[in-house]
């Protein structure tokens, strides 16, 4: 207790002691504008102004949400522009001067918020005058129709008045009319505002001076209001944007690090305008004194130099990286089909030695069995047990002497091969060899998975050893024995595509527009694994029943019936599984043949496969195609020369079979082709109806011996009609029924074809009436008006049809025209419906996305652009110096782009854009 009595007198002893010597000093209080304007003292003018500042920087806080909500679109970080324009930490000396030249009565003259805001919402409103862009200022609570003071005026401000406080945070424009004088240096008063709004930072505000010539005050270029001998010019009137205030910028070639202090750039610096510092050159640029830019030209030059340098690398070695890189991939290749053809001659070796090995020992057994079995000694069974303990007979020992010593000599030639045999013998299922059974069912489970092979060399070997397996299973299929038919028939393991089988019935096109038929009432069907050729004379429509069985007609009214697998849904549902070869090329002349299938397979085929199979596909496709010579040759194009006409066309059938189609549509194959390259094409056709793919194609004059290789034939007559549609092997046959016969000699086709031409005249019919006994023959209806052709009934015929110019009447020009007009509109229409328009997906494959896709052209294109080496440099260095001229003539100031920046921008665009304009229209 006593020590708790000695801490609380100790306390309060403290406490008096303080009391006693804050008595001895004045009154502490916060010092103000308002003792500096009565005591004049200047050791309180750096308070005053430090607290003025402090008002400023407030006003941040209190005009964020309107700035961020009216211009928040140019306005990113709020705080660091606003203090980037504001801050004047350190370059206060104006605020200071202001005080002294107002007497302490700054803070009165400073706008309010509400001023503020009635002072950005005028940005909206804009005049023009010859020279002038003014901004208005809404008339107010101190400025308007009946009250108009002099601080209304342009570059002068008033007070609120004595003994009066404004706050800066009120929503209320304050009445100052007071005390009006001049703006501050380093401040702008706006016309029809009496208060005073500091210039931001990067601006020069310095008091206006009046140029008796023009009678402006410059450098802001308003007037003295007249009749006002005591009104002199004052400070800046506006701060806006460029276009209407560039004055109030500091100028180009100077920077300003206050407000009211402007100093020259010095040599060696730039400064562009509103600077508020010079900033140094970059190396190896110049920089005169009072400049705005710096003189880069060493640059550009340097940047053309290294663009050139580039091109020309580039010109120079881009083939030999392609050439190197494809001679480097051609000799994996080359090994894996030599490794893959040595596995499998090294099997059929293999398989042939058991078999002799197997006969050998088996007449052994059954001579010694012969021998041993006249003899009845008791030693006979212990004899036949000897003989089933013979040693194994090494396929090799047996033969003649010759071979035998021709093998010990070659020993250690076929070593490698000897190895090869032992690995094959520990491991029959290994990827290096194949089984030759027919209908194996292990063949795709034993396959290796697309995961465990990732190297080219890899790749290869596992595409070249499927294509020897199934070289040696064709050879197999041509002497099939009763069982292996039977297990090839009962094996489901056998790859097979989705089947599409076309029926079509009274199938019609109109041209739109034009009441003309295309093709008339044609009835038939095209079946999957059956190879279909559409023949007629020219005019006769088959390349317009091609399109429409493909759903690619324009501009026609389709009526009849098309089937789809026996179900009436449209083709475009199928249409990632159908093919189309048409007549002109749709090759890349720029790519090689290997690299025009594989950027097919790539885009077409499922996404799922993985990439030993689609190169599998693409090398069976090559090798059907009979293409192998020429897999790294380019194709060609106008210019320069490439593989020959017959290989293109080749080439082109090629890229629809990579994508493994289910229905192959081919618009004249073999059109250019000679025999033996027809014959070529038509076996890789077959193969490929072998698999269930559905082909039809229009032929033109073939061979009797290609003739017979086609299942079906479609023979259309002029007009689009049907003259016979059935096998190839009845086509003679049904026309000897109405009495046309072959003439000795002479091929059949191009003999039909003939007489549909009207160029060969049977007798008993003419080629008009051929339609009309196809359709008698099979029972179809007959048209109306095609009944005067029939012989039983021209009676009928002549009653029912007029004469052939009865009721037609000659439309006019007006007419005419609209038809046409109509006829385009409909084509266009088919056009965006057959391209755009998505139906739903029966084909049952996901092919790649547009992400993938576009990598894969992004690739290819790159790889033709290095092969246009010289175009490529040619256009870069006209963009080049199309640039370097546009540069020179473009005098585009750094603060505004303006009209003449559009127009050079628009004109390097164009540049830009007719260089690959230019090179497709070449190609």
């Amino acid at each position: 207790m006593r020590v708790r009595k000695i801490i609380g007198c100790c306390v309060f002893r403290m406490l008096l002691f303080i009391v006693i010597v804050l008595s001895r000093f004045p009154t502490i209080r916060c010092v103000d504008e308002d003792d500096y304007r009565q005591n004049g003292d200047p050791a309180l003018l750096s308070s005053i102004t430090k607290i003025v500042n402090g008002r400023i920087t407030n006003m941040t806080r209190i005009m964020s949400n309107d700035i961020g909500k009216n211009w928040g679109f140019c306005v990113k970080d709020l705080d660091s522009d606003w203090n980037g324009a504001f801050n004047y930490e350190g370059n206060i000396g104006f605020l200071t001067s202001c005080i002294k030249k107002t007497k302490g009565d700054l803070t009165k003259r400073l706008c309010t918020a509400a001023e503020l805001r009635f002072f950005f919402s005028s940005f909206g409103t804009r005049g023009e005058s010859p020279g002038i862009t003014y901004t208005y200022i809404k008339p107010n609570k101190n400025c308007n129709l009946t009250s108009w003071i002099s601080g209304c005026e342009p570059g002068w401000s008033c007070s609120v008045g004595k003994n009066k406080k404004v706050d800066l945070k009120s929503t209320n424009v304050p009445s100052r009319r007071e005390d009006c004088q001049s703006c501050c240096e380093g401040f702008f008063c706006p016309q029809g505002l009496t208060c005073m709004i500091p210039c931001p930072l990067g601006s020069y505000c310095p008091l206006a001076k009046l140029n008796k010539t023009t009678g402006t005050c410059d450098p802001y270029s308003y007037q003295i209001p007249p009749g006002q001998p005591n009104h002199t010019c004052g400070g800046a009137d506006l701060w806006a944007d460029l276009g209407s205030s560039s004055e109030i910028f500091c100028s180009p070639g100077s920077y300003c690090p206050t407000t009211t202090s402007r100093v020259s750039c010095s040599s060696g610096h730039y400064c562009r305008m509103g600077s508020t510092s010079e900033q140094p050159c970059f190396k190896l640029a110049t920089c005169n004194p009072n400049t705005a830019n710096q003189n880069i030209h060493a640059y550009g030059i340097i940047l053309i130099v290294a663009l050139s340098t580039l091109l020309l690398i580039i010109y120079n070695c881009s083939d030999q990286v392609l050439t190197t890189r494809e001679r480097r991939q051609a000799k994996r290749r080359e090994a894996a089909a030599r490794h893959a053809r040595e596995t499998a001659q090294a099997r059929e070796r293999w398989k042939s030695a058991k078999d002799i090995a197997k006969k050998h020992a088996t007449g052994l057994q059954e001579q010694l069995s012969r021998t041993f079995s006249r003899k009845k000694s008791s030693r006979q069974p212990d004899q036949l047990k000897g003989l089933g303990q013979l040693p194994p007979v090494h396929p090799g020992s047996l033969g003649a002497p010759e071979q035998q010593s021709a093998t010990s000599k070659g020993k250690k030639k076929d070593n490698s091969l000897t190895k090869m045999m032992q690995s094959i013998e520990s491991n029959p299922n290994s990827n290096e060899g194949f089984n030759l059974q027919i209908g194996d069912k292990n063949i795709k489970k034993q396959a290796p998975k697309g995961k465990q092979i990732h190297t080219h060399s890899q790749i290869f070997k596992y595409a070249y050893g499927q294509l020897e397996k199934e070289k040696a299973m064709q050879q197999q299929n041509k002497n099939l024995t009763f069982s292996g038919v039977i297990s090839m028939a009962t094996d489901t393991e056998i790859k097979t595509r989705p089947v599409i089988e076309i029926a079509f019935k009274d199938l019609t096109l109109t041209l739109k527009g034009k009441r003309k038929h295309l093709m008339r009432c044609v009835t038939g069907k095209i079946m999957p694994g059956r190879v279909t050729a559409v023949m007629g004379p020219s005019g006769a429509g088959k390349t317009t029943f091609l399109t429409a069985l493909a759903g690619k007609s324009t501009g026609c009214t389709m009526t009849g019936l098309i089937l789809i697998n026996g179900k009436p849904e449209s083709i475009y549902s199928y249409k990632k599984i159908i093919g189309f070869v048409p007549q002109d090329d749709i090759v890349h002349g720029n790519l090689t043949v290997e690299e025009n299938l594989r950027f097919s397979a790539r885009c077409r085929l499922s996404a799922d496969m993985p990439k030993p199979d689609k190169v599998l596909v693409v090398e069976r496709v090559i090798e059907s195609l009979g293409l192998q010579a020429v897999r790294d040759s380019l194709v060609g194009t106008v210019e320069k020369r490439g593989i020959s006409g017959g290989q293109r066309k080749r080439v082109n059938v090629g890229i629809e079979m990579v994508m493994e189609p289910s229905l192959l549509i081919l618009d004249e194959p073999t059109t250019g082709l000679d025999s033996a390259s027809s014959q070529l094409l038509l076996r890789a056709l077959r193969r490929e109806a072998l698999e269930g793919v559905n082909i039809c194609m229009v032929l033109h004059q073939p061979s009797y011996s290609l003739f017979k290789m086609f299942d079906d034939l479609i023979l259309l007559a002029k007009g689009g009609l049907t003259a016979y549609h059935g096998s190839v092997k009845k086509v003679e046959e049904y026309f000897a029924g109405i009495g046309i016969t072959v003439p000795d000699r002479v091929n059949p086709p191009d003999h039909f074809i003939d007489i549909l031409e009207g160029l060969v005249k049977p007798k008993g019919v003419t080629h008009e009436q051929l339609p009309i006994r196809w359709m008698l023959h099979n029972g179809y209806p007959v048209p109306p008006d095609m009944l005067k052709l029939c012989d039983f009934d021209t009676s009928a015929s002549g009653s029912t049809h007029g004469k052939p110019g009865d009721g037609a009447e000659e439309q006019s020009f007006a007419g005419d025209l609209w038809e046409d007009m109509k006829f385009n509109v409909e084509m266009q229409r088919d056009h965006i419906q057959q391209n755009f328009l998505s139906s739903k997906d029966l084909s049952n494959r996901r092919t790649p996305g547009i992400a993938r896709q576009y990598r894969y052209f992004v690739g290819r294109v790159s790889k033709q652009r290095l092969r246009e080496a010289r175009i490529q440099l040619a256009d870069y260095l006209m963009l080049l110096l199309a640039g370097a001229c546009l540069g020179t003539l473009a005098k585009v100031n750094d603060e505004t782009f303006g009209s003449l920046g559009y127009t050079f921008t628009v004109i390097a665009i164009s540049l830009l854009f007719l260089q690959p304009s230019y090179a497709r229209s070449q190609h």
